[in-house]
């Protein structure tokens, strides 16, 4: 822009401007450097910012305090469940303990059933008692059993004098005193002196109640370190399962077998079905890791406890 001084001569001075068009890109144009005036305005949204900052840095140090109180609280949980286990093996191992001692006081002094045995032979010291669960008719199995692996007459008792290991098919009495089935019996365990006769009536409901009394049984009779089931339709190759029970004789509370686990069958139209299977929980659990029922063996101290609490 020109004008005119009072002196008369001519002088050109840049007046500041803004471009309109293009204010819109926000380019300004000046000869001269702008500094916009303070203001609260302008100011508010660097405050904000640092408000916001600081709340989130006081919030991420919050949650990370939780999270590290959290932990804590977790492992004093996990601490107290080891201490829980801890406390429970102890007592249970204290239980088995005492169930031991018990059954060692009372067997001096009486039988299974609690009848009168100071005058009876104390018991023999052997390494293992195999019991060979059989039924009434089943004498072909336990002729198959005899004609294999199964020791007979002077051979059978020089194995147990000279390996410890004791063979016999248990069985129990029929419902009816004195029937045809036990003189079936009685007569074959006359040729053959190779049986236990059990306090029990057979019947294929009852085997869980058989096997816990050739237990209670077999130990009255025999200090075994290992007890053996065995069904009679199953050919042991002895050497094998005594070596196989040799290898944990050092170990307590040992149970050994084919383990598996399965469901509670609570149906009554299906096969082995669980009269009991309430006990087990809600429909659809499964049992506790067992051994199959065709062989397995058992340890002393297990034994004596199923002995004492039958």
């Amino acid at each position: 822009m020109k004008y005119r001084s009072s002196a008369g001569k001519i002088s050109v001075r840049w007046i500041p401007f803004i471009c309109i068009s293009c204010f819109t890109f926000g380019i300004i144009f000046t000869n001269r450097l702008w500094v916009p005036p303070e203001s609260s305005v302008q100011l508010l949204p660097q405050h904000r910012r640092e408000q916001e900052e600081l709340q989130m840095v006081s919030e991420d140090s919050a949650t990370k305090k939780q999270h590290a109180e959290d932990k804590d609280v977790m492992q004093e949980v996990l601490k107290t469940h080891e201490a829980i286990r801890t406390l429970d093996k102890s007592v249970a191992m204290l239980q088995m303990q005492l169930a031991a001692t018990r059954s060692t006081q009372e067997l001096g002094s009486s039988d299974s059933y609690g009848t009168s045995s100071v005058e009876s032979p104390p018991r023999q010291k052997v390494f293992m008692v195999i019991g060979i669960n059989t039924a009434f008719s089943s004498r072909k199995r336990r002729d198959s059993v005899r004609e294999t692996w199964m020791p007979q007459g002077e051979k059978l008792l020089q194995l147990e004098r000279e390996k410890g290991i004791v063979i016999r098919f248990m069985i129990g009495h029929s419902a009816t005193s004195n029937s045809i089935l036990d003189r079936a019996i009685d007569s074959e365990e006359a040729q053959h002196k190779d049986f236990l006769r059990l306090e029990h009536v057979e019947g294929y409901h009852e085997l869980s109640a058989k096997t816990k009394i050739f237990f209670s049984t077999a130990v009255a009779k025999w200090d075994a370190e290992f007890y053996v089931k065995v069904d009679d339709d199953v050919h042991v190759n002895l050497g094998m399962l005594a070596a196989t029970l040799a290898h944990h004789r050092s170990k307590p509370r040992v149970y050994i077998g084919c383990m598996k686990s399965g469901p509670v069958l609570s149906q009554k139209t299906v096969k082995y079905h669980e009269p009991e299977y309430w006990k087990f929980g809600e429909e659809g659990n499964k049992y506790f890791r067992h051994a199959t029922g065709q062989i397995y063996a058992i340890s002393k101290d297990l034994a004596t406890y199923i002995s004492i609490n039958q």
